[in-house]
């Protein structure tokens, strides 16, 4: 018999490419990564100290539909390869950080920019903006035995087959290992750990019955409807 009082919440998961699912234990988020992305958010591009945000584990969906969500009427886009991890640890050196990824996914970081722009005038956290529901819709994972490392190639967002975002993983100012090692000075990182890598320039509003389609050419299309 259970001691908890109230039914056990469901566990987050991520279907694998291969076959399994993958259980999510939290969601980090890294902000402005990419140099145009950071411009065009009125940003100095040069290589500051990286920040993090995150969002909550059962913010991913994996369903196909993006519903639009209340009180904005300014939803962006933000397209993102996301990695997962299968182990951690605190203070994770550079030259090992890659040992502990799992694979690869494509992703959106869904924001309601408006309430996120009145929380930065505020100088108020972001979570509204940020962290609603269904706010990331992710693909399927691939492994690194099947897709190898992510350092470079193409990422795309288009909306309605109009191309919106473009960059190249290359162009991250952040990699993967430094965030991975960055993250793990200030929390313990563990399997289940996903973080979100950033987005390319291009970033703007949809409305209901636009189509997403983020790609990577490894990890294939995520299409995403607004509903």
């Amino acid at each position: 018999m259970s001691d908890y009082v109230i039914p056990t919440p469901p566990v987050t998961s991520i279907p694998v490419a291969s076959g399994g699912a993958f259980p999510v234990r939290r969601v980090y988020c890294i902000g402005r990564n990419y140099a145009a992305h950071a411009i065009e958010m009125g940003h100095d591009p040069d290589r500051e100290p990286p920040f993090f945000f995150q969002k909550n584990p059962d913010n991913l969906d994996t369903t196909g539909d993006f519903p639009y969500p209340p009180h904005t009427s300014d939803v962006h886009h933000e397209a993102e390869l996301t990695v997962v991890l299968k182990s951690g640890g605190k203070n994770i050196p550079v030259e090992r950080a890659m040992d502990h990824v799992y694979g690869y996914a494509l992703s959106l970081d869904m924001t309601r920019r408006d309430l996120q722009g009145e929380m930065k005038k505020a100088g108020r956290p972001w979570e509204i903006g940020k962290a609603f529901e269904r706010s990331a819709p992710i693909g399927p994972i691939h492994t690194v035995e099947e897709v190898g490392h992510l350092e470079e190639g193409a990422i795309t967002l288009k909306v309605n087959g109009d191309l919106r975002q473009e960059g190249d993983l290359n162009q991250l100012i952040w990699k993967t290992p430094e965030m991975i090692s960055y993250l793990s000075e200030y929390f313990e990182l563990a399997a289940g750990d996903v973080i979100m890598t950033g987005t390319p320039s291009g970033v703007g509003p949809v409305v209901k019955g636009d189509v997403m389609e983020v790609e990577v050419s490894p990890l294939g299309t995520l299409s995403v409807t607004v509903t």
